[in-house]
């Protein structure tokens, strides 16, 4: 007996590689332009050539493996290879003008009227309070429901987000954009991203002002639902420039249950009465440590969180909810040292069920101007 097997064509194998989505850019890479040539021998084997972004891209192995995959799941083929190649400047530019527009000048997305981001900047009035531990396991546990998520390392001077998101990798430059790497499903960038070792960054404001302002609007973002700025501590520069460059970002409040810690924080927030940015809300963190036998020991005191909120209730006119009590739990250290925020490595644990379910009230607020500062005032 004899089996004959149909040769496939190669609009079949465009159509499959029409599947094939770019790891960075998140769309097809034949709307892209990356497919350079597909050729069908008789006996079924495909040569597939894909453009690259940029020479020594960091994702050409992944890029190879989804190419080859898509092209094997045709009926017909018997073996893939792919051949990359590097796009010319000039169908960088293209590119960067399909995925930017044309205007020259770089724009902030998620400030432009009709942006569906839903923006948070997440403040402290003091260092120490955890408000990156809080920051990564909100963006990693919105990514878990399925949302497109990124985060700004806006703390210039004490960024630790990539450590704490396990994002190891470098961003790439396409033309004038710039690819954010991404981990565990959160694209993210950091001005850590850009200096070698450990080596400290001494800028002043203008220098913070023009960093933030790159963030937003060099790097390519793509569709986020949501977009986390973890902010310096205080109510300095770069606050001020995150009030001036989104306006219509919210700012979320993390304190601890020490009465100090929480006369800091209301002025952190209080900063909205100024910059006529929304409260989306408070977080009170390490607000107890729970023994094995059950007791728990309110190692910091009580009571903080829930006075910040009442505090910034009656400054705004509105309420200010108090989201949630994150538990003590050294088991939230220890995720953000390895690299696996806590909400993805122990789901179960009483502190990731408290941050999971502020993710899930700022992941489905309804939209609308209450609480919202406006800015009028009266003749």
């Amino acid at each position: 007996m004899t089996s004959t097997q149909s040769t496939p064509t190669e609009e079949a194998v465009r159509r499959a590689l029409g599947a094939v989505q770019d790891p960075e850019i998140h769309k097809p890479i034949t709307d892209l332009g990356m497919v350079k040539s597909v050729s069908v021998g008789e006996s079924g084997d495909v040569t597939v050539e894909v453009y690259l972004t940029v020479k020594g891209c960091p994702m050409r192995e992944t890029i190879t493996q989804r190419v080859t995959d898509a092209v094997s799941a045709v009926e017909g083929v018997r073996s893939v290879h792919v051949e990359l190649d590097v796009m010319s400047d000039e169908q960088r530019t293209e590119l960067r003008k399909q995925l930017r527009g044309s205007a020259e000048e770089p724009r902030i997305p998620f400030a432009e009227p009709g942006s569906l981001t839903r923006v948070y900047c997440v403040a402290s009035g003091k260092g120490g309070v955890g408000k990156s531990s809080v920051t990564v396991n909100l963006a990693a546990s919105m990514a878990r429901r399925g949302l497109s998520v990124g985060v700004v390392d806006a703390d210039i001077y004490g960024h630790s987000v990539p450590r704490m998101l396990g994002a190891g990798g470098k961003p790439t430059q396409v033309e004038k954009m710039i690819m954010p790497p991404q981990a565990h499903g959160v694209k993210v960038i950091s001005i850590g991203m850009f200096t070698p070792g450990n080596t400290p960054v001494v800028w002043r404001g203008p220098m913070l002002h023009r960093a933030l302002q790159q963030f937003l609007s060099d790097v390519f973002w793509g569709d986020l639902d949501v977009l986390l700025l973890d902010l310096p501590p205080g109510t300095g520069d770069v606050a001020l420039s995150t009030a001036q460059l989104i306006p219509n970002a919210e700012i979320l409040v993390v304190t601890t249950p020490q009465q100090a810690a929480a006369e800091v924080a209301e002025r952190a927030g209080a900063i909205a009465l100024q910059t006529r940015q929304r409260l989306a809300g408070v977080v009170e963190n390490m607000s107890w440590m729970e023994l094995p036998d059950g007791q728990r020991v309110e190692v910091f005191g009580s009571g903080g969180g829930q006075l910040v909120a009442e505090s910034l209730t009656r400054s705004v006119g509105s309420e200010v909810p108090l989201l949630g009590q994150v538990p003590l739990d050294p088991r939230l250290r220890e995720a953000g040292d390895s690299g696996t925020p806590l909400v993805l490595q122990d789901p179960d644990s009483p502190a990731a069920t408290v941050l999971d379910g502020i993710a899930q009230r700022l992941s489905t607020r309804a939209r609308g101007l209450a609480g919202k500062l406006l800015s009028v005032s009266p003749a």
